[in-house]
């Protein structure tokens, strides 16, 4: 969540899906918030504001935002992701707490289900608990949960999954029981059950999981002139675990980008850097690979560089109540593989939920470049496009 963001949620006041707390000295309350908006449409929750005062900012040690995450990692379950963010407001420490809607209801803090009933977080009455579960209960289960037909045993690339739990281990994002046993790991991350691997779990940790999901590849194609055509100046398919083909595919574009230089007043030498923001064309690249629709073996990701542009395209429409204009704003996180999304963001590579959009908007613009284009079509799938000011969409 950005500044300008929290100031228009101020301006709005509390209400079903926002809520202010003065303080972060009662976990317990913040818990029992972050549950109630889990089990309902999701919600901010915003730490050193009073509805009443506006922002009177927080005391707080520097690692308070690890803490919190662990307090909400070890307290609620079914694991969710829960983006803790500490930001300046008005040359105040505010933390915000940013709440997707669960996809795993329902959701209990300390063994106790709670949901939101206007701006109050109540107990879940036993009715509601079982007017949730049935409700749940009819939805199809998300492809990412399905059981996979990968072998636990030899289809895993431990590597991959050591470097992942080293990566979360040196955030404090998690809470392993045994760090050293890779089955309870692969739990803890929820894409293994009963010694068996999800597709989510293919998808993340798999040595090749292509063999089994031909959707899971990459295919990049860099074209000589902005017009696509036979004439192809490169050409790749990248297959492995996402990690893994996230990097390649990365490294494929910096490749086949041309760089910008620029001179700074005070410094002599020539700054050269890749045309497309690195931050933005990387998050454009990981929520392609995030947020894409898996379950048709006909889609996928595809990269496509041309001179003067650059398009990710990834198979499945925005999800319900997202659209390109909500993009650019940013917007509480709707999540089509929650369990691939909290994996991603354990190693830090889905950092801030909600914003990655707006990061890749700002730095766009501090590059001088046009805003990205998003397009999105139920059949054909999303594509958002990088361009160059000589480039009119």
């Amino acid at each position: 969540m950005n500044l300008k963001q929290i100031k228009t949620l101020l301006s709005l006041g509390e209400n079903q899906r926002v809520e202010f707390k003065s303080s972060i000295r009662n976990l317990e309350e913040l818990g029992r918030t972050v549950c109630g908006f889990l089990n309902s449409a999701g919600g901010y929750l915003i730490c050193g504001v009073s509805e009443s005062e506006g922002v009177i900012g927080i005391e707080s040690s520097h690692d308070a935002v690890t803490k919190l995450e662990r307090y909400l990692l070890e307290h609620i379950s079914p694991k969710a992701f829960v983006a803790v963010q500490a930001e300046e407001l008005d040359k105040k420490l505010v933390i915000s707490i940013e709440v997707p809607a669960g996809s795993d209801v329902p959701y209990a803090f300390k063994d106790v289900i709670y949901i939101r009933t206007g701006e109050l977080t109540q107990v879940a009455k036993s009715q509601t608990i079982r007017d949730i579960v049935m409700r749940h209960q009819v939805e199809p289960e998300r492809w990412e949960r399905r059981f996979s037909f990968a072998d636990i045993e030899r289809d895993l690339d431990v590597q991959e999954i050591r470097t992942t739990i080293a990566e979360a281990g040196n955030v404090r994002r998690v809470l392993f029981r045994d760090a050293k046993d890779i089955s309870m790991v692969l739990e803890d991350f929820s894409v293994a059950r009963y010694g068996r691997l999800t597709n989510g779990g293919d998808v993340l940790f798999s040595t090749n999981p292509a063999i089994r999901l031909p959707q899971t590849r990459i295919r990049a194609m860099c074209y000589s002139s902005d017009k696509a055509g036979d004439t192809f100046i490169d050409m790749k398919s990248f297959e492995g675990p996402l990690h893994r083909i996230f990097e390649d595919a990365y490294a494929f574009i910096i490749r086949n980008t041309s760089s910008s230089s620029k001179f700074i007043k005070g410094n002599p030498k020539r700054l050269d850097a890749p045309l497309y923001p690195e931050e933005a064309v990387r998050e454009a690249l990981i929520n392609a690979l995030a947020h894409r629709d898996y379950s048709a073996a006909s889609g996928g990701v595809s990269i496509h560089v041309y001179p003067h542009r650059l398009e990710i395209w990834n198979s499945g429409a925005l999800p319900e109540g997202v659209t390109e204009q909500s993009l650019l704003k940013g917007q509480i996180s709707i999540l089509r593989n929650p369990d691939i999304a909290h994996v991603l963001y354990l190693r830090g590579f889905m950092e801030k939920a909600g914003r990655g959009s707006v990061l890749m908007v700002q730095k766009c613009l501090d590059s001088g470049l046009p805003s990205p284009f998003w397009k999105s079509d139920p059949k054909l799938g999303v594509t958002v496009t990088f361009s160059t000011p000589e480039v009119k969409l």
